[in-house]
């Protein structure tokens, strides 16, 4: 099965697309509308169901996100809803069969409740979903550390006072700008990227000066204690630039940019990885 059809998911015979956001399963409205009313034209039922529904229609755009999702005429954004905000949508669908769909959804929030509960499931799951993309295994560990390190960090910046996602983002930006010469944003456009994760388009090299940066900004912050957004912005800019020198002496020994254009959109890391060239080591 291919990746692709890793984001399907079947129920009752048809096919409803989901999409991984914010830690969990979004689903296509639409997708779900199609399969409780057998409807011919399920964007003008869902339509309907606005303009019936009042307080439905007012909550729309708190349950409802337009995300990037395949279709037969390439990548689209599609409203999808999470688990919650699938069942809001069922409520409004007057059907015999929403019964069966709403054991469905309770199932996908009793998987996510035990992973919450042990966190061991839920990296497991993440494995799982970057293997079914298509990535390598030592470039998922990387990944998965990546991830760990980032969240030691951000759990530093909130217990000393930086709570906003605004000063979140700053704060990145300037880890960035001091280890690569680029904020996120501008990386992502010299990868060609919109809404994808960066990160998910980040070789093993860059992965890994990413955790430099993140990690040696988390140990300055500490032996600092860097206090408020403004002093954990002296730890940023000094950690990045940790990692942006040893980058810089990286790409003199190694004789080129770490700094790649390259993503993965259209073929995935781990066909990338088998089509590189074997390096001749002298050994027989």
């Amino acid at each position: 099965m291919s990746a692709a059809d890793k984001s399907l998911i079947v129920f009752q015979g048809k096919k409803i697309r989901r999409t991984w956001f914010n830690h969990e399963w979004w689903f296509v409205a639409v997708d779900i509308v199609e399969v409780l009313t057998d409807s011919r034209d399920p964007n003008g039922y869902l339509k309907d169901m606005r303009r019936r529904d009042e307080g439905f229609a007012k909550g729309w755009g708190q349950i409802a996100t337009p995300l990037w999702i395949d279709t037969t005429g390439g990548k689209q954004q599609i409203n999808c809803v999470s688990t919650k905000g699938g069942f809001r949508l069922i409520q409004s669908i007057p059907s015999k069969k929403a019964e069966p769909f709403k054991q469905w959804l309770a199932q996908v929030g009793y998987d996510r409740v035990q992973e919450i509960e042990n966190p061991e499931l839920a990296q497991k799951r993440m494995k799982d979903l970057y293997k079914q993309k298509g990535y390598s295994d030592d470039w998922i560990e990387k990944r998965v550390r990546g991830i760990a390190i980032r969240d030691e960090l951000t759990d530093e910046w909130n217990k000393r006072g930086v709570e906003s996602e605004r000063e979140y983002s700053i704060l990145t930006a300037e880890i960035s700008k001091a280890t690569f010469g680029l904020t996120p944003a501008e990386y992502k456009e010299r990868k060609g990227l919109k809404n994808e994760n960066l990160r998910d388009h980040m070789n093993d090299l860059e992965l890994i000066f990413s955790m430099l940066g993140e990690r040696v900004t988390t140990e300055i912050t500490r032996s600092k204690d860097a206090q408020e957004f403004n002093e954990c912005s002296d730890a940023a800019k000094e950690g990045g630039e940790v990692a942006g020198n040893a980058r810089k002496d990286a790409e003199k020994r190694i004789g080129k940019s770490i700094i790649s254009s390259e993503n993965y959109l259209e073929q995935a890391e781990g066909q990338k990885r088998k089509r590189l060239p074997k390096i001749d080591d002298g050994k027989k």
